[in-house]
């Protein structure tokens, strides 16, 4: 007999995810960027701009090249399926939604000549998730403490000695809402 193989989409929220960034990207492209700055970049705007709202969460979804769309989902589609299975689809939802809610209101609120866009704070907030995701109760896990120590320690020292186009700020913030998240959902 021969055995059929079926895909899976095994990880909705996770794969809606990377495919929605993916429709971002594309719609950016063929617009010259304008669907990006519109829709998946969060900047200071007034707020009776009926976009500055959407712009607040949908910032995760942009991208402003393959190479940084693909570094991002590369991250995303490794750590995110465990979460899901673990917290399940629903958490993980709200999760990457808080996340992107309050990295987008901190860039409106304390950088208003800068704009800002990519999902690297969901891809921090995941890894600092997914290193919580094996403390037992009385326990911190060490690879907890590394991937502080490593990643958000290296944002701060890089948000210090780079002047890049890189949000280290993002980077913190996914690792802080990472943290909160993991704990509180422990429970």
């Amino acid at each position: 007999m021969k055995r059929v193989v079926r895909l899976q989409y095994n990880s909705p929220v996770v794969l809606t995810f990377a495919l929605a960034a993916l429709a971002a990207l594309l719609l950016g492209s063929f617009t010259g960027g304008r669907m990006t700055r519109l829709l998946f970049s969060v900047y200071r705007s007034s707020l009776r701009d009926v976009f500055s709202y959407p712009r607040f969460v949908l910032h995760v979804l942009g991208h402003g090249s393959y190479a940084h769309y693909i570094n991002n989902m590369m991250m995303i589609l490794v750590v995110g399926p465990a979460l899901e299975e673990k917290y399940g689809s629903h958490s993980l939802f709200w999760a990457i939604f808080l996340t992107a809610l309050v990295s987008g209101l901190v860039q409106w609120l304390f950088f208003p000549g800068s704009a800002l866009l990519g999902a690297s704070g969901i891809v921090f907030m995941m890894i600092v998730m997914a290193s919580l995701s094996g403390m037992r109760d009385g326990y911190i896990p060490i690879t907890l403490i590394l991937v502080l120590i490593l990643y958000v320690g290296g944002e701060i020292v890089n948000g210090v000695v780079l002047s890049d186009n890189v949000s280290q700020l993002t980077h913190i913030i996914g690792g802080l809402c990472g943290a909160f998240l993991g704990l509180s959902m422990r429970s």
